[in-house]
């Protein structure tokens, strides 16, 4: 079995070295026609697009992508080609969460945010939505939920875009990117949603850059409907707007869910499908560094901005916008405080 796998990827040297008989590490956009015409299997990051052009003609059976998003992924003629493909939900939820909980924590210390009087509206309340209620709730904040999908299913609890128009004032995305259909969403925050804002609230894109339609935003925060913009995911990334970098209050390069309990997560993850597939005995350990307690202060805010300040991040980014790449594939090991 021959494997191409994105050299991005962490944690996985050792274990696919007892899984496959030939592994090539590849960049994630050296993946061309005529290296994948003889693998197996893929095991990819978001900069690979695994369409028609690429895969045509190959022998490739299965394609694993350590990621929650698969928007990369051209699913119709996977399924069309006889091609079985997965991704990571949830993989990196804890990392996601670990991020929100820091921006909470600067808004109250660095921007006077009283977070046991302030509402938080969640658009998308899956596996990373749903850890940010409960961390948001453990803050003493309001909670408003907003998943269109979950709703018409007939689950309770959820409201519609104009409430969390009216309401909030943090408003933090997390959904995937679907760019046609009844559950849309990409350019869901656009003009006319962010006019009819009332609170002037914080928000917060950590899912998908094309969520935001960076145009508006930025309007919006020139005409004071946004109080100010932390923005993880970007439209056109590694392109992304420099505008909205300068004045966002916090801008990073999409590293929201990467942690290195997040990345070992997803690596087992699609281990564990790359077996299952191919019918392998999974017989493969993925360890971490080790966090001493030591280093952390008795005080809840403080050490989890100690284990992860995403201010950082934003500072090294703003100094050089053109290493947007290059931060992410070099990012620093990043542990949860949970571990």
């Amino acid at each position: 079995m021959k494997v191409i796998i994105d050299h991005k990827i962490p944690y996985i040297e050792e274990a696919i070295l007892k899984i496959a008989d030939e592994v090539v590490f590849l960049p994630g956009h050296a993946f061309t026609k005529e290296v994948v015409k003889d693998a197996d299997a893929l095991i990819i990051r978001t900069r690979t697009r695994c369409n028609r052009e690429l895969l045509e003609g190959s022998q490739v059976k299965f394609i694993a992508t350590a990621t929650i998003g698969y928007d990369h992924i051209d699913t119709d003629y996977c399924a069309e080609a006889g091609i079985v493909w997965t991704n990571c939900p949830g993989c990196n939820a804890g990392s996601v969460e670990q991020y929100v909980h820091s921006v909470l924590l600067l808004l109250k210390q660095k921007k006077g945010l009283d977070l046991a009087k302030s509402t938080i509206g969640i658009v998308g309340v899956g596996h990373v939505g749903s850890r940010v209620k409960r961390m948001a709730e453990s803050l003493g904040m309001r909670v408003l939920l907003n998943d269109p999908p979950r709703a018409d299913k007939g689950e309770q609890g959820f409201v519609d875009l104009a409430t969390i128009a009216q309401e909030c004032d943090v408003i933090t995305f997390h959904t995937p990117l679907n760019r046609e259909g009844k559950y849309a969403t990409y350019h869901l925050v656009e003009e006319e949603f962010l006019f009819s804002l009332k609170r002037t609230p914080y928000i917060i894109n950590s899912s998908r850059g094309e969520v935001v339609d960076t145009a508006s935003l930025l309007a919006a925060l020139s005409a004071g409907k946004v109080k100010d913009a932390i923005i993880d995911t970007w439209e056109y990334e590694p392109r992304i707007s420099r505008e909205l970098l300068s004045v966002a209050y916090l801008g990073t390069p999409h590293i929201a869910g990467y942690s290195a309990d997040g990345k070992a997560n997803a690596t087992r993850m699609v281990l564990e499908a790359l077996c299952r597939f191919f019918d392998i005995h999974a017989d493969f350990d993925i360890s971490l560094p080790e966090l001493s307690m030591a280093e952390f202060s008795e005080d809840q805010d403080e050490a989890h901005l100690q284990a992860y300040n995403p201010t950082s991040d934003s500072e090294r980014l703003k100094s050089a916008p053109d290493k947007f790449e290059w931060f992410r594939g070099n990012y620093p090991v990043r542990r949860e405080l949970k571990a």
